[in-house]
């Protein structure tokens, strides 16, 4: 099986991008892992401190591992979004392939001091995993947003994302570009999109040569997400999306069948509401590249 780091490298080579998909159940990682499978692309399951909380560390980078191995999949599994170096050993331990070690909150100076001394760590455990830091300010939390937040501020500069990549020794950068965690309830109703700043996008590339991720993929446009992955994005997140298909179909499930208690009768049709926005979304993302030759 292929290393992440491999599978980067060629999606880098041919302009497309590597799916990211956040789970918190069965439900969720078997809609994702199915989407890949179907298509045959490579997929990042991806799971936050919160979500690791829920379905145990151990547990979901062994689910992970029996799906990669029975499909012949690239399954790849990320600690998104981790905050302390203590969470960040505890996934590196399981197995998992990146860490997203997140201190973006923090003052400028102590993001670069914790982001280095956790990249030495933790490639102490495993040096085959790839490290994620980030700077810049976008959002917290993938849910409904009652506005729609003003994605003009905090903005990454290149020379802060130059900066922070050679100062870390990160492997991966996400930074702040135009994208937000979660959705406004216009995007969920379809009224309204998020709209990326490409041009800086294409700059931070050039600046740090270094994979660069988008967080809070969900209800961006998809022209921005073509230009995107154009410009230099290798990773894209959802998660938002996966939540509100997920609700959706459940609530509907339930109506169907107000009688049923059986959970194996009620799921199947939520693991295909949730699958069908990741063969959506994966679909446009391993499109760029033929789109651009076209």
């Amino acid at each position: 099986m292929q290393t992440l780091r491999e599978v980067l490298d060629q999606a880098q080579q041919r302009g497309v991008a590597i799916g990211h998909f956040n789970i918190s159940d069965l439900v969720l990682l078997k809609a994702v892992a199915s989407a890949a499978q179907e298509l045959s692309v490579p997929v990042l399951v991806g799971a936050s401190q919160g979500e690791r909380d829920f379905m145990g560390v151990r547990q979901i980078a062994a689910l992970v591992k029996s799906l990669r191995e029975e499909s012949g999949v690239p399954i790849f599994l990320n600690a998104d979004h981790t905050h302390s170096l203590a969470k960040a050993e505890e996934a590196a331990r399981a197995g998992f392939d990146s860490i997203v070690f997140d201190l973006s909150a923090m003052p400028w100076d102590e993001n670069v001091r914790q982001t280095r001394e956790a990249v030495t760590a933790l490639k102490s455990i495993s040096p085959s995993i790839l490290i994620e830091g980030e700077i810049g300010d976008i959002g917290t939390g993938s849910e409904i947003h009652e506005t729609t937040i003003d994605l003009s501020k905090g903005l990454t500069t290149p020379a802060e994302a130059k900066q922070f990549v050679e100062a870390t020794g990160i492997d991966i950068l996400a930074p702040a570009v135009g994208n937000m965690h979660g959705m406004s309830r216009s995007m969920v109703r379809g009224e309204a999109r998020k709209h990326l700043d490409i041009k800086r996008i294409a700059e931070i590339k050039a600046a740090t040569q270094v994979p660069i991720t988008l967080h809070g993929g969900s209800g961006t446009d998809d022209e921005d997400f073509r230009k995107a992955i154009a410009a230099g994005i290798n990773i894209v997140h959802i998660n938002t999306e996966l939540r509100v298909a997920w609700r959706q179909s459940l609530e509907a499930s339930l109506a169907r069948n107000p009688d049923e208690v059986v959970p194996y009768k009620i799921l199947p049709p939520v693991i295909e509401a949730v699958k069908e926005v990741a063969i959506s979304r994966l679909k446009l993302f391993n499109s760029v590249g033929l789109v651009a030759q076209a």
